[in-house]
């Protein structure tokens, strides 16, 4: 069950979901945590063990012997860091490798078990504002604020390859938009929490909105919702 007021935002890759979670975060005063960068860093720990990404016993090993923890750093780019087994690795997350593997990662029953309980563990801890793929539907059912935040392929792909040409990483919006549709099948069509709009979730297309745009509708509603 809930004991704070959470903010639970889900939706595809590449929708906005980390910047504007993060923003909403900081006008509301909570913890925020983007929980898509937990299983990131359980594909780069299977990458550095040698391991299979669609090996489950193989991924949770490397897990266990390195553990996933979320350090809030609001002076961090992401507001955040993570670390495995001590060490930060934030900056590996966004590798062309990780991007390739964290979806296979991701669909495992077993390793979804062990990021949810961490995850609803440090919201046990303080109000928080979740970003992910099941957080309404999996992690956060009761939170009282479920949004659903989603935008146009074509939009998310020439924001993402944005991103990443600016971060020094060359792409095509046409490359970004092929990685992208795959992701979407494989977060929709997965046997275990596929990406779905949370029963009561409030569905948000930021096609033709700026961050600005959804940070400000999001926070009326918290403050409809839970008070100023």
């Amino acid at each position: 069950m809930t004991t704070y007021p959470h903010v639970a935002i889900d939706g595809p890759v590449a929708s906005g979901k980390t910047t504007v979670a993060r923003a909403v975060a900081a006008r509301i005063g909570s913890l925020y945590l983007d929980t898509g960068a937990m299983y990131r860093a359980a594909a780069l720990l299977a990458l550095r063990a040698g391991v299979d990404p669609s090996d489950e016993p193989g991924v949770l090993g490397a897990v266990h012997e390195r553990p996933i923890a979320v350090e809030s750093d609001p002076d961090a780019p992401l507001g955040f860091r993570v670390t495995c087994g001590g060490d930060d690795v934030t900056s590996a997350l966004r590798a062309a490798a990780v991007d390739a593997a964290v979806a296979k990662v991701a669909a495992l029953p077993g390793v979804r078990a062990e990021m949810v309980v961490r995850q609803r563990s440090l919201a046990a801890t303080a109000p928080v504002v979740m970003a992910g793929r099941d957080i309404g539907t999996v992690v956060l059912p009761d939170a009282p604020v479920k949004i659903f935040l989603t935008a146009a392929a074509d939009t998310r792909a020439a924001r993402r390859a944005a991103e990443l040409n600016a971060a020094g990483i060359a792409v095509t919006v046409a490359d970004v938009r092929a990685a992208l549709d795959e992701r979407d099948r494989t977060d929709q069509g997965r046997a275990v929490a596929p990406l779905r709009a949370a029963p009561g979730a409030t569905v948000i297309d930021a096609t033709e909105l700026s961050p600005e745009d959804v940070v400000d509708l999001i926070v009326r509603l918290v403050r409809e919702r839970m008070g100023p």
